[in-house]
């Protein structure tokens, strides 16, 4: 991975968000990137992932998972919507939603009681813009962008947003070394 394009410091409060960029150049360092931001991560926590299709949203999810210590293979839940993966130690389970398929905002999303886990779950939500930041004013957006229409281009450049008090004192540039 290469040095974030700009970084935070941690001293300064984040008005609009706090911006890193990072090029990941293969799936296993969108892996690791999960693995690294993991780490980052705690009960409460809201990540909404943005990018074309197979640009690498459920592969970083699957670092997160990694990371997170969490049961189950994280596979793509587009088709149930959402998955719980609970913790195998002491860590707060991982809730993986797939808001592909649902057309409208949190609506539509209330029978999966997003609410109600965020509070002892970090919930990562693939295809989540305009449909769960009413959930907290607190969240981490990523967004994923590729050479859309070149499938056999493996780089990536990942775009990561601290909103709110709890990203204003996370050094996201850590997530580069």
């Amino acid at each position: 991975m290469e040095a974030p394009a700009a970084a935070h410091n941690p001293a300064e409060p984040a008005a609009e968000g706090v911006n890193v960029q990072i090029t990941v150049n293969s799936p296993e360092q969108m892996r690791e990137l999960g693995l690294h931001l993991a780490k980052l991560l705690r009960a409460g926590d809201l990540v909404m992932l943005n990018g074309e299709l197979g640009a690498g949203k459920t592969t970083l999810t699957r670092g997160l998972g990694e990371g997170l210590g969490v049961r189950g293979a994280v596979t793509s839940p587009t088709f149930v919507i959402a998955r719980v993966h609970p913790s195998l130690g002491d860590g707060p389970p991982l809730v993986h939603v797939d808001a592909y398929r649902l057309g409208g905002g949190l609506d539509e999303m209330e029978d999966l009681d997003l609410d109600v886990s965020l509070t002892d779950s970090v919930i990562v939500v693939e295809w989540g813009e305009g449909k769960v930041e009413e959930l907290t004013d607190d969240r981490l957006d990523v967004v994923i962008h590729r050479a859309v229409g070149d499938t056999t281009d493996e780089v990536r450049h990942v775009t990561l947003t601290g909103l709110g008090e709890r990203w204003a004192t996370i050094d996201l540039s850590v997530l580069a070394a």
